[in-house]
């Protein structure tokens, strides 16, 4: 099966089309029916993976997403805003005519996703709070890709081993984001003082499975 990962004229972290075909083609595989992803940003990911979990499992699944959906800079400071740039002029007007209405907002992420809104529940507030708000072992796949310093990677690693169910995956973004040394410190932390199945693919992602 093979889906294109669409950017919906959003910024994506995924930039490179190889690594956003391998998200994908690594959610396919595993097959989840109840998703979360941490760090949503303009809900890029989240559309592409609906599309494909609706594919797979038609009506069939939950998709959860959280996010803090602040514009205020003290809050964004621990999150990696990528740069979009377009060859097409034309498209750098569109998208820059997008940009004003806040993509990043709740309420834009919701638009977007509103094909699948009976499957999406989307929750605005700190992962660190709201993960321990989570019935345990409710999640086969985690997508993180939120805050990016070391102890938000290691408070959310912590809070995600009591809602992933055993044999579920975590897939980290950002392992090897040179000016983000946090994220491969708490990972590699994580995984040694818990004793879980670690596995760097595309030399970006860190995928951790619980036993």
């Amino acid at each position: 099966m093979k889906i294109k990962f669409k950017k919906y004229w959003r910024k994506t972290s995924l930039k490179k089309k190889e690594d956003a075909s391998f998200l994908l083609e690594h959610i396919e595989k595993i097959k989840p029916i109840n998703f979360l992803e941490v760090g949503i940003f303009h809900g890029v990911t989240s559309r592409n993976v609906c599309e494909l979990l609706y594919i797979i499992h038609g009506e069939n699944f939950k998709f959860t997403g959280i996010d803090l959906f602040s514009s205020e800079e003290s809050k964004l400071s621990d999150e990696i805003a990528p740069k979009t740039k377009f060859s097409n002029p034309l498209k750098t007007i569109y998208y820059n005519y997008l940009q004003k209405s806040d993509p990043y907002s709740y309420e834009s992420v919701i638009r977007l996703l509103s094909k699948f809104s009976d499957n999406v529940n989307i929750i605005k507030g700190d992962s660190n709070q709201i993960l321990r708000g989570i019935r345990p072992l409710l999640f086969d796949y985690v997508f993180l890709d939120g805050g990016h310093k070391y102890e938000t990677v290691k408070n959310d690693l912590l809070n995600l081993a009591e809602v992933i169910r055993n044999n579920g995956i975590i897939l980290c973004d950002d392992y090897n984001l040179s000016y983000a040394p946090g994220v491969k410190k708490a990972i590699d932390e994580y995984v040694s003082s818990n004793n879980f199945n670690l596995k760097i693919l595309q030399s970006r992602f860190a995928e951790i499975k619980k036993k």
